[in-house]
């Protein structure tokens, strides 16, 4: 039998430290957004025929309106996108004309959102998550309303989301790094990304948690204690949780290494959302349950 229970204080330590190095980068750093959350023009380009740099088209795009604010980055073989604030069709047409004079150019994405969309988007992206997050903790606790001895059948729904919490909060402070270091953006797929995330996470979850609750029924009044019960149940599971995360984890790999470059940072989310939510199912979440457990009897 697995004795996670006695062992809880170094996968809380683990936990703890991990997300609050998230936290503290996701607060010095912040999240870099993308077009779609606060509006802007993101333009992908392609010179088939020239051998360019990005200070070419800085000097072109320079020259063409000397106050525009925007950036470049090299996407290797021969494209570059280009983030510029919300752009006209007409002005839009005026870049296009100037960047003709460094050879054929090939428009491959065009995309421009208003900022005042942006803003929408990215208030309803917060709220999204936040509703999920509130609506399957309370899911949980109702589900397990029958078990209310020794844990109270809403300190269920806490710890789901307390552990929700930490499966959103670990990758979020990655793409902050990235986000700082390499220019990574968050769009609305990073927000679909963490509802993947707590989707499977707290799938998980459950499966642990009802095998407690199948184990607390069957054994009351047979004198286990509560760490036994959450010991026996982790035991029982623990291979299934595995294996159907290591399913996941695998076909995620695939696509990390062979899917698009367009859904790389997506893809990558929802990897380390899955490592990380199949291991707070197992090893943050009951023990939590076990530490504020309380003073029935089994």
């Amino acid at each position: 039998m697995i004795d996670v229970i006695n062992k809880r204080k170094y996968f809380f330590g683990f936990s703890g430290t991990l997300v609050l190095v998230s936290l503290i980068l996701i607060l010095v750093f912040g999240l870099k957004q993308g077009i779609d959350l606060r509006g802007g023009t993101k333009w992908q380009v392609n010179f088939p025929q020239s051998e360019l740099h990005e200070d070419d088209l800085r000097k072109v795009l320079s020259e063409a309106n000397p106050t525009l604010d925007f950036s470049i980055n090299n996407l290797g073989e021969k494209s570059f996108i280009i983030r510029l604030p919300d752009l006209s069709e007409e002005d839009h047409q005026k870049y296009l004309e100037a960047l003709r004079g460094l050879g054929v150019v090939r428009e491959e994405n065009f995309s421009s959102i208003g900022p005042a969309v942006g803003s929408e988007l990215r208030q309803k992206s917060l709220w999204a998550l936040i509703f999920v997050m509130i609506g399957i903790s309370l899911y949980v606790a109702w589900a397990f309303r029958k078990v209310s001895e020794p844990v109270k059948s809403w300190k269920y729904g806490v710890v789901t989301l307390v552990t929700l919490f930490h499966d959103v909060a670990i990758p979020t402070g990655l793409l902050a790094f990235l986000g700082h270091w390499l220019g990574v953006e968050i769009d609305t797929n990073f927000i679909v990304a963490l509802l993947v995330v707590m989707g499977f996470s707290v799938h998980d979850t459950i499966v642990v948690f009802d095998r407690i609750r199948e184990n607390l029924l069957l054994n009351r009044g047979r004198g286990l204690v509560l760490s036994q019960i959450i010991n026996q149940s982790i035991s029982e599971t623990i291979a299934r949780s595995i294996n159907t995360s290591l399913t996941l984890i695998l076909v995620l790999f695939a696509m990390l290494i062979f899917g698009p470059s367009s859904l790389f940072y997506f893809i990558l989310t929802v990897l380390l959302g899955t490592v990380f939510g199949t291991y707070s199912s197992i090893f943050v979440a009951s023990p939590l349950l076990y530490v504020w457990r309380g003073k029935g009897a089994v």
